[in-house]
C-alpha cells in the first residue's frame, strides 16, 4: 500500500531543503564572491588631481584563507593612492601571516588605519541567532592577539599611519588632506573627548599651517564601528567624507532589502554602501564598507557579497542630497 505525503510535509521539506541550499551557497560560494565596489567623491579642490582610495575593511583573516589572500594581492592592479584600512584585519591568531602575505604588494603605498575588536581578540563560538536581536555584547574575550605585530607591521613595513584616536596630515597628488580617527567604539574605545584637541594640534602643527595660497584642505574621518555619536563628531570636527566598516553589510541579507542588522546603531539603510550623514546643519559623505571577511565561526554570507572599495576623490564643488 502506497503512504500518501501530505502537503504540510511535502511544504516542510521545500523549506528545508531551500534552506540547506541557501546556506549552500552563503557558506561555498557567496562568502567567496570577492567584488569591487566603485565610488566617486567630489571633495577635493576644484585644481586637483584624482586621488585614487582603496577601503579594505573586515579581513577577519586566518592564515589558511589563501584565495582572499591572492584575492587583496590582486587589488594592486588599481595602483591606489591611498589605502583606508578600517579594521578587524585578524580573524585567528595566526592571521597575521596571512595579513602580511595580502598586503605584501603594497608596500611603499601610503595608507592609514584604525582598529576594530577583532585586531585584539580572536573569535569565539557565539549562537548566530544572538546576532540578529541586538548588537553584540561587551563580554570579557578569551584570546589575545598579536596586535603589536600588527602594528608594527603597518608601521614600520608598510609604512601606514595609525588613526586609533589620533589625526594625521598628508599631501598626496598635490592635495592636503587631514585624517582623523577613532578606536573601536563598540568597545567603547573611541576618546570623542580627545578628538577636537587632536585635530586642532594637528592642523596647528602640520607643514602648511601659514601658507595661505595653497589648495583646500581635504578632511578625511575614519573609524571602525559607525555609531552615531562617533558619525556626529567627524561631521561637527568638519569631516568632508568618512569611512567605516564594522557591519558586514547585515552578512545575511534580504534580496533588495537594507542590512537586517547593522551589530551597533546605525541606520539599516546606511549599514553598506555610499550615503550622506547628517549632523547639526553639516553633512559628510559616509562610506560604510561590506568587508572581505565573516567570523571562522560564521563564515556565511548571503545577498551581501564581500567587497573592497575603490573610491575616486575627484574635483569638485561638494553637494550633498
Amino acid at each position: 500500500m502506497t503512504q500518501r505525503i501530505s502537503p504540510a510535509a511535502t511544504a516542510l521539506g521545500a523549506v528545508a531543503a531551500a534552506g540547506v541550499a541557501a546556506f549552500t551557497w552563503g557558506s561555498v560560494v557567496e562568502r567567496n564572491r570577492f567584488t569591487v565596489r566603485h565610488e566617486t567623491l567630489p571633495i577635493l579642490d576644484p585644481s586637483a588631481r584624482d586621488i585614487t582610495v582603496l577601503h579594505i575593511s573586515d579581513l577577519h583573516m586566518a592564515p589558511w584563507q589563501t584565495r582572499k589572500q591572492d584575492w587583496v594581492r590582486g587589488l594592486a592592479v588599481y595602483e591606489p593612492d591611498l589605502i583606508i584600512n578600517t579594521g578587524d584585519n585578524l580573524g585567528h591568531a595566526d592571521g597575521i601571516l596571512g595579513i602580511t602575505r595580502a598586503f605584501e604588494p603594497f608596500e611603499g603605498t601610503p595608507g592609514v588605519f584604525v582598529h576594530g575588536s577583532n585586531d585584539y581578540y580572536g573569535p569565539q563560538f557565539k549562537n548566530p541567532l544572538t546576532y540578529f536581536t541586538a548588537p553584540t555584547s561587551r563580554h570579557s574575550p578569551v584570546a589575545h592577539l598579536d596586535t603589536d605585530a600588527l602594528n608594527t607591521y603597518f608601521e614600520d613595513r608598510l609604512g601606514w599611519l595609525s588613526l586609533n584616536n589620533h589625526a594625521r596630515a598628508i599631501e598626496l597628488r598635490g592635495s592636503r588632506l587631514e585624517l582623523f580617527g577613532t578606536a573601536d567604539a563598540h568597545r567603547g574605545w573611541d576618546r570623542l573627548d580627545r578628538l577636537p584637541a587632536n585635530v586642532e594640534e594637528m592642523r596647528e602643527n602640520v607643514g602648511w599651517a601659514d601658507d595661505r595660497y595653497g589648495p583646500e584642505t581635504v578632511s578625511i574621518g575614519v573609524t571602525h564601528a559607525p555609531y552615531r555619536r562617533v558619525l556626529d563628531a567627524l561631521v561637527t570636527n568638519g569631516a568632508d567624507a568618512i569611512f567605516a566598516g564594522h557591519t558586514h553589510g547585515g552578512q545575511v541579507r534580504i534580496p533588495g532589502m537594507p542590512a537586517l542588522v547593522t551589530n551597533c546603531d546605525i541606520p539599516r539603510e546606511q549599514a553598506q554602501g555610499l550615503s550622506v550623514w547628517h549632523h547639526l546643519r553639516r553633512a559628510a559623505f559616509l562610506n560604510v564598507s561590506a568587508g572581505l571577511g565573516t567570523s571562522i565561526y560564521a563564515p556565511v554570507r548571503f545577498a551581501c557579497k564581500p567587497e573592497a572599495v575603490l573610491v575616486t576623490l575627484t574635483a569638485g564643488d561638494i553637494g550633498y542630497s
